[in-house]
């Protein structure tokens, strides 16, 4: 003003006074009414809220003139060329990082949400109750948070013969059995071992294994042992003795498997009763054979047999109510049966050195009259029933030396029947 006063006069100084005055209260207006052209606006910035007022036409314009830049997964409340009017409020939220690793992948996700729970379902991330999650769904979300998720499988678990499927994480086999309750004893056979790891492609195998004890009581049999006998006939055997069974207890460990007996152990035996051995006697003494009388008496005798011979033979023509006569008696001839013509003479058993026994063990000095023939048996078998002509039903149970082919002996009670009955050919029926 000075400057202007010094160069300018008076009427025209107050000119220039008059129009700075009025250009000064044009600006001073203009600018009140740029100052109430503004709008106010709330902006809340992470939660923190602010109030501004601007003259900037977009909601774009305004958060750039507040500093706010917004990156590509933040949330912001009104698209970015929304007009800025007054009284709006605008929400902005900082999108943070969250790194998700499901059974050891890896995954890079952005949100605006404030729980575990809230961002899963964002992006429709979806887990079973089994699987196994690093951080509850209510915990809060912070920037480069780390979720771990272990996913659930199937393990087959073979329980003593009984299958079931049962959900796991991983760890190992023991760690599985203890957390599915299932106890191992230590007899017991796990497959694979109890310290592997257990994978979706694992199956595990318990065989239940038991040992017991058993007392089983067993019969011992006796034995027969023999003891030569020469006060009895060669062949012919006498029990001495009966023999008596015995007793054992033995006790065994058995082995089962899921139930089953698979092996059956002796681990001690005790014999709780002797047996005793059947006692046989057998016989060794020799049988003499009987000699044959009348073969003797057909020969060439001297002269006292010959005479003998003779009479013996006249008396046993002529008397008919003897002895000879009961010797002779031959009964009536049965039907049936084979047939031979034999040379017949006659043998006693009381002769000197003679046994009293036949060949079949018949003691004839026990039964004298009994009627026995001696025979060739390969004619007639020995044991066989036969009839002879003049001598009657007999049983062949005797051989002699002297007794071949068709011949045969037939056996009286004394001497004097036999020289009776002298050399004779008959008809022999085998009976059977």
């Amino acid at each position: 003003m000075r400057i202007i006063s010094k160069l300018m006069p008076a009427s025209k100084q107050k000119l220039v006074v008059s129009c700075i005055g009025v250009l000064a209260l044009m600006g001073f207006l203009s600018f009140v009414l740029f100052e109430a052209a503004k709008a106010e606006v709330v902006i809340s910035d992470n939660g923190e809220k602010q109030t501004v007022e601007t003259h900037t036409n977009t909601v774009e314009e305004l958060l750039a003139e507040v500093g706010i830049t917004v990156g590509e997964h933040d949330a912001l409340s009104h698209n970015a060329s929304t007009p800025v009017e007054n009284g709006m409020e605008i929400t902005y939220e900082t999108a943070k990082q969250i790194y998700v690793t499901v059974d050891g992948e890896k995954e890079e996700y952005f949100t605006t949400t404030d729980t575990v729970n809230a961002f899963l379902k964002e992006h429709n991330l979806f887990f079973s109750s089994k699987d196994v999650m690093s951080h509850d769904q209510q915990t809060q979300i912070e920037d480069g948070l780390h979720i771990d998720v272990t996913k659930a499988f199937q393990v087959t678990i073979n329980d003593g013969g009984k299958e079931k499927q049962v959900w796991a994480t991983g760890g190992t086999i023991k760690e599985l059995l203890k957390e599915k309750n299932i106890s191992v004893d230590d007899l017991d056979e796990v497959k694979p071992k109890l310290g592997k790891e257990i994978s979706k492609d694992t199956e595990v195998s318990i065989v239940r294994i038991e040992k017991e004890t058993e007392e089983v009581t067993e019969t011992v049999a006796f034995d027969t042992v023999t003891r030569n006998d020469s006060t009895l006939t060669k062949g012919e055997e006498k029990v001495i003795s009966e023999g008596d069974e015995g007793t054992i207890v033995k006790k065994y460990e058995i082995t089962y498997e899921n139930g089953e007996e698979v092996d059956r152990e002796l681990i001690s035996e005790e014999v709780t009763e002797e047996s005793s051995n059947r006692v046989v006697a057998v016989g060794t003494k020799e049988i003499e054979e009987a000699p044959n009388l009348v073969s003797l008496s057909a020969e060439e005798p001297n002269d006292e047999d010959a005479e003998e011979s003779t009479s013996t033979e006249s008396s046993s023509s002529s008397d008919s109510s003897g002895e000879s006569s009961t010797a002779t008696s031959g009964g009536s001839e049965p039907s049936g049966g084979k047939t031979l013509t034999m040379t017949a003479s006659a043998y006693t058993a009381s002769c000197a050195g003679c046994s009293g026994f036949t060949a079949t063990g018949i003691n004839l000095n026990a039964n004298p009259n009994m009627k026995v023939i001696a025979v060739d048996p390969s004619v007639i078998p020995l044991g066989s029933t036969v009839w002879v002509e003049g001598y009657g039903t007999a049983i062949a149970g005797d051989t002699g030396g002297a007794i071949v082919g068709n011949r045969i002996d037939v056996h009286v009670a004394t001497r004097d029947e036999a020289y009776a009955w002298g050399k004779k050919t008959v008809q022999v029926k085998i009976l059977d």
